[in-house]
């Protein structure tokens, strides 16, 4: 049996890997929840454990899309639509939507990832600086999330620890 792809994210390094089996296929900066780990529905916390990929929303978007409620809305994102809209979250790119697999701690009620709309997703790349920033999703380079999304199937293991 060939080993299994899965997906490893470190909120302490701010860091994922791809790993097949044993072997790191590759590794990408990321930002976690400002709040930090938790996983309670509100609380802008980044959820641990073990999840799955549910969904992969954008395939064939371009670099840069901009998503809303997991929609493309027909812009791509640039500084000038960013100074026009500074209270946006930007959700760019590509979207994996997670969903939790631990029932009581990432599944089910008040903690359940999938409804809380936790997502890997493209950001704005300067907002990948080593530091801890989002509103719970894990946010990525676009160029490294739609390199991701292209690698991995929906159902495969997330772990984030």
């Amino acid at each position: 049996m060939a080993p299994s792809l899965r997906i490893e994210i470190s909120l302490e390094a701010q860091r994922l890997r791809l790993v097949k089996g044993e072997d790191v296929i590759c590794e990408y900066p990321v930002s976690t929840a400002k709040n930090g780990p938790g996983e309670q529905s509100g609380s802008e916390c980044t959820p641990r454990g073990r999840h799955q990929i549910r969904a992969k929303i954008g395939e064939n978007a371009p670099a840069g899309a901009v998503f809303i409620g997991r929609r493309p809305t027909g812009e791509i994102y640039s500084a000038k639509l960013d100074e026009q809209n500074p209270q946006r979250d930007w959700i760019l790119s590509r979207i994996l939507w997670l969903s939790g697999l631990e029932p009581g701690i990432n599944r089910f009620g008040v903690v359940d990832t999938f409804w809380r709309y936790i997502y890997l997703h493209g950001c704005p790349d300067n907002l990948i600086d080593g530091e801890a920033g989002s509103h719970g999703c894990i946010r990525m380079i676009n160029s490294d999330i739609i390199e991701l999304f292209d690698q991995v199937s929906t159902g495969i293991e997330v772990l984030i620890y």
